[in-house]
């Protein structure tokens, strides 16, 4: 095998993804609610009667109507959807594979840019945050950039795992100075207070990414890209043929029609995010940091063992300690429903006494 796989693959490790059966699953920053009774019962009746005998609509033709109304969509700007949004970031770096190219993003952030950069042999380039309030820092991004000359930038809008949005200003800056396409992710846009959609008539290399796992929909995996015709006629011809099944355009297109319900649900989200922000910070030697995502980063005194002490009692978070040395002793709090967070600040009482 040494003699046929890449290096920098076999240096790799696979995306791990903890078991979670019979845990508080407060880890993957999903939507704790489920669809009303009267929706799941709909959604059952639509999908007995899906044609899974026959091959999906290979555009989604159905999905990209609903997403232009439900989501305001801009006029003039086309749709492309993917397998959740790590299908459409592949597709983005496959666009731009050529030798030397080179992919830029902030650190830390998402960590499938820089996975996916390495799938596709791609140079990868991180820019630090703010040590202080993990905000960008744009004099070191415009060098970055002056550097390195990237065919690709990366901005998760507001950013994972640290929960906060970017100065807009800021982003606009590096959009204006990029050489390539710059992709403005936007997965937890149903819980912050801005969008880039306005922006797109105003710049031709900007592209605005979105899921709808977020949302509510994790289990249907479905992202789309907006963008000019130009680039996503590009991209559209890396996507594999039915990438998004007829199971999930069947469900999504439902979901759709009762935008307002998944919207509602956002809201209360929100809601509870202020309250666990507040009962968080009120902890003896916890800091937890503003978000606009549906989750709170958190500072606390040795976060392995207050994750391990978590554990014990089956609520699953996401530990970020060991990786950027910004995330020390930082732990990822999904928004949980009342119950779910009243239960993990309980926990946290008793551990950190």
């Amino acid at each position: 095998m040494t003699d046929i796989l890449r290096p920098e693959i076999s240096a790799l490790h696979a995306y791990h993804v903890p078991p979670a059966s019979g845990f508080l699953k407060l880890d993957a920053m999903e939507n704790p609610y489920d669809l009303p009774a009267e929706l799941q019962a709909e959604l059952g009746r639509r999908l007995a009667t899906a044609p899974i005998n026959r091959y999906p609509d290979p555009q989604g033709s159905g999905i990209k109507a609903g997403l232009k109304t439900a989501l305001a969509i801009p006029d003039g700007f086309e749709v492309l959807l993917g397998n959740g949004s790590d299908e459409i970031i592949q597709l983005l770096a496959m666009l731009v594979m050529k030798p030397g190219a080179t992919i830029l993003s902030v650190e830390p952030s998402f960590v499938m840019y820089k996975m996916i950069a390495t799938f596709c042999g791609l140079n990868y380039v991180g820019v630090p945050l703010d040590a202080d309030d993990f905000s960008l820092d744009l004099d070191a991004t415009l060098a970055a950039i002056q550097q390195h000359q990237p065919a690709l930038v990366f901005l998760a809008y507001p950013n994972n795992p640290t929960g906060n949005a970017f100065d807009a200003k800021a982003i606009e800056t590096i959009i204006e100075a990029a050489p390539g396409l710059v992709v403005v992710d936007e997965a937890y846009h149903a819980f912050a207070e801005d969008s880039f959609f306005s922006r797109l008539s105003r710049y031709p290399n900007l592209v605005v990414m979105r899921t709808l796992s977020k949302l509510g929909l994790a289990g249907l995996r479905l992202g789309f890209i907006v963008g000019s015709s130009q680039w996503i006629t590009e991209l559209d011809k890396l996507r594999l043929p039915y990438n998004i099944n007829v199971l999930t355009q069947v469900a999504t297109e439902l979901a759709l029609e009762h935008i307002d319900v998944l919207n509602g649900q956002a809201e209360t989200l929100k809601l509870e995010r202020a309250s666990l922000f507040g009962a968080l910070n009120a902890l003896p030697g916890v800091t937890a940091f503003p978000s606009q995502a549906n989750f709170i980063l958190a500072r606390v005194p040795d976060a392995t063992r207050v994750f391990n002490e978590l554990k014990t009692r089956k609520i699953l978070i996401k530990n970020l300690h060991g990786g950027a040395k910004v995330l020390d002793n930082c732990l990822r709090f999904t928004v949980g429903r009342p119950e779910d967070n009243a239960v993990v600040i309980a926990a946290l009482k008793e551990i950190l006494q």
